[in-house]
């Protein structure tokens, strides 16, 4: 049974300059039209693939909060209508700092959303500005102050090391200041330079300063540390948070469970599929408005491929891969099927393995994305 949805909305008010994600600047956009597409998409997919209830709910963007209070409440309304949820649900919105009003918060405090992630990325003002975001270090007290207020008891932040121009010790005022907001969950993440941004083309012409591997690797060590020292569990090779408060829409993903995506340019995998909206929102509207899913591309997952998604999803988690439940998943046992792999993993001491798991070394975590290409074939 499905569990899980994600809805997408791709308006912003800004676009920052790493950002790759689908969206459009939010001024002159047909956002009523889009929420009475994304409504059609939703109940089309229901009657298709219809699921009892839902555990976890997260709307990202773009920025979801950059919707109007009439529009946010007609999202909400729709959500409400048509997802099956409970005052159990996991229910996130993401959120830029400075986006929310009162009138907001209200709006999603009502509908049940119990979970707030805001991208704060850094501290530093001058970085703020050098990566395109608009918000400054004051803001996100405020915001974090008044979604307290308004009863939000969940609430996580975004932050991006190896930013162009940031020092170690930058990063280490960072962490120091977003120590002080008092909240359940932080998710660090190094700059991964995609094609089609802006900081792309800086870096083809070779005006992107980056800190350099080396600083990249001690940032993500002093991140590691400093939050065991605060209380916070790593769960995940990017993710850390209180007891408890993990989150469960994302542990979907890394759980390689099934999930709606709902939305522009929005991935699901349903039934054994994985599936891509199309971006253009022309073309996902137009689509919907047939009375069709907007469907770009569909792709029936082998057991092959599972079997190696199953490993390199599940050793992002710090509890790694449980051999027990991969038996019972597919019937075959990790430790002969991907032997060879694990050997070689195993002596260059990026993983290690019991009777019951398979989980990365802290050597490992800093070489994560060399262990999980060793599974793909």
């Amino acid at each position: 049974m499905i569990k899980a949805a994600y809805i997408h909305i791709p308006f912003c008010e800004h676009i920052c300059h790493y950002c790759d994600f689908n969206k459009v600047f939010l001024k002159g956009q047909p956002v009523d039209e889009y929420l009475e597409s994304l409504e059609r998409e939703i109940k089309m997919t229901l009657n298709e693939t219809p699921t009892k209830h839902l555990e976890t709910i997260f709307i990202g963007g773009g920025t979801p909060t950059a919707l109007n209070e009439q529009q946010l409440e007609k999202l909400c309304q729709i959500i409400k209508t048509h997802l099956p949820y409970s005052d159990e649900t996991e229910f996130t919105f993401e959120a830029n700092p400075g986006d929310l009003s009162e009138e907001k918060l209200q709006i999603l405090y009502h509908a049940g959303v119990n979970r707030i992630s805001f991208g704060v990325q850094t501290f530093n003002e001058e970085l703020l500005k050098r990566i395109g975001r608009v918000h400054r270090a004051k803001d996100v007290f405020q915001s974090i102050d008044s979604a307290k207020k308004t009863g939000f008891k969940n609430i996580s932040i975004d932050l991006i090391y190896s930013l162009p121009g940031q020092t170690l010790s930058d990063f280490k005022e960072t962490l120091e200041t977003s120590f002080r907001l008092d909240i359940q969950h932080y998710s660090g993440y190094s700059l991964i330079i995609e094609p089609k941004t802006v900081f792309y083309n800086l870096m083809r012409k070779g005006q992107l300063l980056s800190p350099g591997e080396d600083v990249e690797a001690e940032m993500y060590e002093v991140l590691m540390e400093e939050m065991v020292k605060r209380g916070f569990e790593q769960y995940e090779i990017s993710n850390f948070s209180k007891p408890g408060c993990e989150s469960k829409h994302n542990l979907t993903y890394w759980n390689n469970e099934w999930y709606y995506g709902f939305g522009a340019g929005a991935h699901s995998y349903v039934n054994g599929s994985r599936i891509s909206n199309h971006g253009p929102l022309k073309k996902y509207m137009d689509s919907v408005n047939d009375r069709s899913l907007p469907i770009l591309e569909k792709h029936l997952v082998t057991k092959v491929e599972q079997m190696e998604e199953e490993m390199f999803l599940g050793l992002r988690k710090t509890a790694g891969v449980s051999i027990l439940r991969f038996k019972e998943k597919f019937a075959e046992n990790p430790l002969s099927l991907f032997e060879i792999e694990l050997k070689t993993l195993i002596e260059r001491d990026l993983i290690q393995v019991t009777d019951q798991q398979i989980c990365l070394t802290k050597k490992g975590r800093l070489l994560g994305n060399e262990v999980f290409q060793s599974f793909l074939k």
